[in-house]
């Protein structure tokens, strides 16, 4: 069962997300615009381009599309496609240049960016690539809590950057 804890979670995993709440409930903005919430019938509230919009509403029977918006009860959706849904509706509201270079991140396999080694892993290297992090001088000027803040970035993630550093 998906919570509202997994739509925090893949909301903030995209750069430049601001938190806030409307009426007590949790929302999440970027660029100034609300692209997914909850509302006060535990529902998830996602800001979808109308076609995007009708596709998610045709493959979930209790999901509904209103004002904007889609709504579905967090109880109804998987956390796959709430991940999904989200950086959509994300991606609708980003400004451009943002978006670009987030999608183009999405396709970034693990060893083809920069010069960071292909063994940190493939979301590791596409959360560097949302940040803008291309390369190890780069890494070199960010902590190791800095490092960890991104959204697939790990531990092991961090300890194979250091590595690498140490060795160039």
């Amino acid at each position: 069962m998906t919570t509202f804890a997994q739509l925090r979670k893949a909301a903030l995993a995209n750069p430049e997300v601001v938190e806030g709440a409307v009426d007590g409930k949790p929302v999440f903005i970027v660029n100034g615009r609300e692209f997914a919430g909850r509302d006060t019938d535990s529902r998830v509230r996602l800001r979808l381009p109308a076609a995007e919009a009708r596709d998610m509403v045709s493959q979930n029977d209790t999901a509904v599309h209103g004002d904007g918006l889609v709504y579905v009860p967090v109880k109804d959706i998987n956390g796959q496609a709430l991940n999904y849904w989200v950086r959509r509706a994300w991606l609708a509201c980003a400004p451009a240049e943002l978006a670009a270079t987030a999608s183009a991140a999405d396709q970034v396999g693990a060893g083809q960016l920069g010069d960071l080694p292909k063994s940190i892993g493939r979301p590791a290297t596409r959360a560097l690539a949302n940040a803008g992090i291309t390369t190890l001088d780069q890494v070199a000027a960010l902590s190791e809590v800095d490092l960890l803040a991104l959204h697939g970035v790990g531990p092991r993630a961090v300890r194979i950057l250091q590595e690498a550093l140490r060795t160039r």
